[in-house]
């Protein structure tokens, strides 16, 4: 069974530190882009950002440079996104998901996905 937990999220201050974990299993984690998404009420969904487990590629929104680094543990299927000087903006349901590579993530061609489960993150200011 293909699985993406979302997990990580909570309430922080505004210049607070998070950091989300994004636990697959039931596919070969290496051969795909795995990233995070993000949906705020009332707003549409955003990227984040991705990586690519293989080689380390990887990818972020203007609203994620700087402030967000992705990175990926292999040997644990798991992809992390460390978000660091968050914003009441940052504020919104977090998802990860999986394309089959940069292209179809960007495009939101996504294989697998925790739509179903995501984590909350509540920035205050």
């Amino acid at each position: 069974e293909v699985q993406l937990q979302a997990s990580g999220g909570g309430v922080v201050q505004a210049g607070g530190s998070l950091r989300l974990s994004c636990a697959t299993s039931g596919f070969t984690f290496d051969d795909y882009a795995i990233g995070w998404f993000r949906q705020a009420p009332g707003k549409r969904r955003e990227r984040v950002s991705a990586i690519t487990p293989k080689d380390g590629e990887t990818f972020y929104s203007d609203s994620a440079k700087g402030r967000f680094t992705i990175s990926s543990d292999n040997s644990k299927n798991t992809v992390y996104l460390q978000m660091s000087s968050l914003k009441p903006e940052d504020t919104a349901i977090y998802y990860c998901a999986a394309a089959v590579d940069f292209i179809a993530w960007l495009g939101e061609a996504f294989i697998h996905d925790s739509w179903g489960q995501g984590t909350q993150v509540t920035v205050s200011s």
